[in-house]
């Protein structure tokens, strides 16, 4: 079963249906999931757009949209980007709005009948969002956090990435691989020159990114391809069945893989 059918290959970064397509798609469960790409907007170093982890979130969360019937929001495309502030045009919120907003977002859905919530998170930074659903899971509300780390290692292994998930920290060979494969035409050049690593990172949250890379870079994009990014993307929309297993059992079929 197609999440949203012909429908979901041609979704940007604004999901395009109706009112009457989340109509439709929601009769047939009786638990609606929704889906919400959280981004943010930060430097990840001179060949990768301010917007990556935005362009990610959004690609992981079009992904899972063919492959469950999930109601897709718009992305949040500014978050807690703290860390990068020394390189200009990086712009943050803070955690209580970011929490606020999503919380607010959470409260709207079921005051339409969309009962479940899980956030994509594509930004490593955004610490606030398990706390969101801690709390909304006390409140006895169904929400979640996708991708976890489990979630990614399944993928890594699965698309043959190198770099572990320590090195791999910012605008490495995960994030390139899923940019060369969704939105090529956004990766510049000079990636394939640009590996950094800084592994022991213990004081990041007191002096920020800057004290352990000049050039945004911590990771290995030299490393990274579309047919990686392609894995990683296929890979993460299986794991996304236990999500929908877990707040909605009848609301998706997983995916079909070839």
């Amino acid at each position: 079963m197609s999440g949203s059918g012909a429908r979901a290959a041609g979704f940007g970064l604004v999901p395009t249906d109706t009112t009457e397509d989340v109509r439709t798609r929601g009769a047939g469960v009786s638990t609606q999931v929704a889906v919400l790409p959280v981004g943010s907007f930060e430097q990840h170093g001179p060949f990768l757009p301010l917007a990556t982890d935005t362009l990610v979130a959004c690609a992981v969360a079009r992904e899972i949209a063919a492959a469950y019937p999930v109601h897709l929001l718009p992305p949040l495309t500014v978050s807690c980007s703290h860390e990068h502030a020394a390189w200009p045009g990086t712009v943050s919120i803070s955690a209580v709005t970011l929490h606020a907003v999503v919380r607010d977002i959470a409260d709207s859905l079921r005051r339409s009948g969309v009962e479940a919530l899980v956030v994509v998170n594509g930004h490593g930074g955004n610490y606030v969002l398990g706390n969101v659903v801690q709390e909304a899971s006390a409140r006895g509300e169904r929400m979640a956090l996708f991708p976890a780390a489990e979630d990614w290692e399944t993928a890594c292994e699965r698309a043959g990435v190198l770099t572990s998930l320590l090195t791999d920290m910012h605008a490495g060979e995960i994030e390139t691989s899923i940019l060369l494969h969704a939105h090529p035409e956004f990766v510049g050049p000079g990636y394939e020159s640009a590996d950094f690593t800084a592994d022991d990172r213990r004081h990041l949250l007191t002096v920020g990114m800057s004290a352990y890379t000049e050039s945004g870079v911590i990771g290995r994009p030299s490393l990274g391809s579309a047919e990686k990014g392609k894995e990683l993307l296929a890979s993460l929309a299986e794991s996304f069945g236990s999500y929908v297993a877990l707040l909605a059992p009848d609301g998706g079929s997983a995916p079909a893989r070839g």
